[in-house]
């Protein structure tokens, strides 16, 4: 415990020794208070001190004073210094195993053992003295109980504070009397979404890819024939194109960069739009049949069809397409309807790396923005399995049973997690955590199979869509801590396209 010091100077003149206020002391022990039974003290309240006296008491040494106990003779004076020092009479040592016997020898000694134990360990030898438990007393108690005879702790808190041990927390070379860090809590994710739109006639198809998000905030949304735009800032719609009732919308895509938007048709037709102006550049063949994945890299523009095709379109030329790529034996993503993964160069006609774990369609692939050559592809109904590629080293990385058909998959840009949507038969969107693969969130709130998925400029938010006809907005990822553009070598520093 502490002691007050008085602040006034030792050696002003005018100083006075103050008194201790006797609602410091109980009622109870009269003989702590001695001045109200000294005939001295009270025969003259008011006369001055000697300068003898007040030279004896200013000089008095800054150790504990001799303070008289109830044995004490009536006459028996405390002499007051200019330092306050507490009794501790009253004080149960017992408590703390400390004897009150042991005088300055005995606190100095358990002082030591505890200092020790703090330093070097209670490996060697010293177990710190353990605090009792606490005891419930009532106010009247409180003031009727003599200090010599406790019934409370000397320390009583307020409010219990959690305690996290070093042990527990992991942490097995914690360094002795550091206090570890309270654990970081989990990031909280919102299970509602913050926005929800209406999308009539959005197609409840599995191979057709009908929402992205620009850039530039812009979402672009296929529904029946038409395209609208939706901009995220203004809430405001604009209705691109309208192919009539003889055609379609089947895929949807931005460019990276810029206002150019791609749309793949049911008739196999590909067509580029400007879509700040809303006017049509230029319309391109090639395909049989429908178009139904789309990918950019930089001016390049990448295709997948029903006709088990891929066509490599370089918009600066006048050729529809520069290169062809065949080789899936169904409707093909970049994975495909024959539950086969290629991976493609494009300095090559034929895939680089072929992949076969999968046992149903592959629709979900997503290139990590944070590892280079990372792969992630998602199966249908009966694989229900999320696997990981390293592409550079060719090998399987890992594998996680989700329990329901992968639709999508999309990588944060700020944080090392991935976001898979599912369908059959959960409906559900999933964050894990990369690479434990643990759940940040489960997302729930879709009807139908949650088939479409995009992530908006900033990486904060996603938006999902389903053959109920609604899109939902989710706020899932935290915005950027820091930003290194020289560390993102993923899909975007590399030139990388997925087809789906």
């Amino acid at each position: 415990m502490a002691t007050n010091r008085n602040k006034e100077s030792p050696g002003n003149p005018n100083s006075e020794t103050r008194r201790m206020d006797s609602s410091m002391a109980s009622p109870s022990t009269p003989a702590e208070n001695p001045q109200s039974t000294s005939s001295s003290s009270s025969s003259k309240p008011n006369q001055p001190l000697s300068s003898s006296r007040r030279s004896l008491l200013f000089n008095t040494p800054p150790h504990r004073l001799h303070l008289s106990s109830p044995s004490s003779s009536p006459s028996s004076r405390v002499i007051y210094s200019d330092r306050f020092i507490p009794s501790r009479l009253g004080s149960n040592f017992a408590l703390f195993d400390i004897g009150g016997d042991g005088g300055k020898e005995s606190s100095s000694s358990a002082y030591t053992a505890v200092l020790r134990s703090v330093i070097f360990g209670s490996d060697h030898g010293v177990v710190p003295p353990e605090t009792p438990d606490r005891c419930s007393s009532s106010p009247s108690s409180a003031s009727s109980t003599s200090f010599s005879t406790p019934r409370r702790n000397i320390f009583r808190f307020k409010a219990e504070v959690p305690r996290y041990s070093a042990y527990s927390a992991g942490f097995d070379d914690a360094l002795p009397g550091v206090v570890p860090s309270q654990p970081k809590a989990s990031r909280k994710v919102s299970k509602s979404p913050y926005k929800v739109l209406d999308a009539p006639a959005l197609q409840d198809d599995f191979y057709l890819n009908l929402v992205d998000w620009s850039s530039h905030n812009v979402l672009a949304v296929g529904l029946g024939n038409c395209v609208y735009l939706w901009n995220a800032c203004s809430s405001k719609v604009t209705k691109l194109c309208d192919f009539g009732v003889d055609d379609s919308v089947c895929s949807v895509g931005w460019a990276q960069r810029g206002t150019h938007l791609a749309v793949g048709t049911s008739l196999g037709k590909l067509q580029i739009w400007d879509a700040s102006r809303c006017r049509r550049i230029r319309t391109m063949e090639g395909h049989r049949l429908r178009v139904g994945a789309l990918a950019w890299s930089s001016s390049v523009l990448s295709s997948g069809s029903r006709d088990k095709s891929i066509l490599q379109r370089d918009i600066r030329t006048q050729d529809d397409f520069v290169s062809k790529l065949t080789g899936h034996k169904s409707e093909l993503a970049s994975g495909g309807n024959d539950n086969r993964l290629f991976v493609w160069n494009q300095h090559s006609n034929q895939p680089v790396l072929k992949y076969c774990e999968h046992t149903a369609a592959v629709k979900a692939i997503a290139w990590s923005p944070h590892v280079h050559g990372l792969l992630a592809s998602g199966g249908g109904t009966a694989d229900r399995c999320i696997r990981f590629w390293n592409t550079t080293a060719n090998s399987n990385l890992n594998c996680m049973d989700t329990g329901s058909q992968v639709c999508n998959l999309v990588w944060s840009k700020n944080v090392n997690e991935i976001v898979s949507t599912h369908g059959y038969s959960q409906n559900q969107i999933i964050i894990w955590r990369y690479p434990t693969m643990s759940k940040v969130a489960t997302l729930t709130g879709h009807t139908f199979r949650v088939l479409y998925l995009a992530i908006s400029p900033d990486g904060q938010t996603i938006v999902t869509g389903a053959g109920d006809e609604t899109l939902r907005f989710w706020n899932v990822f935290p915005s950027p801590k820091y930003q290194n553009t020289e560390s993102q070598i993923g899909a975007f520093s590399l030139g990388r396209t997925h087809i789906r």
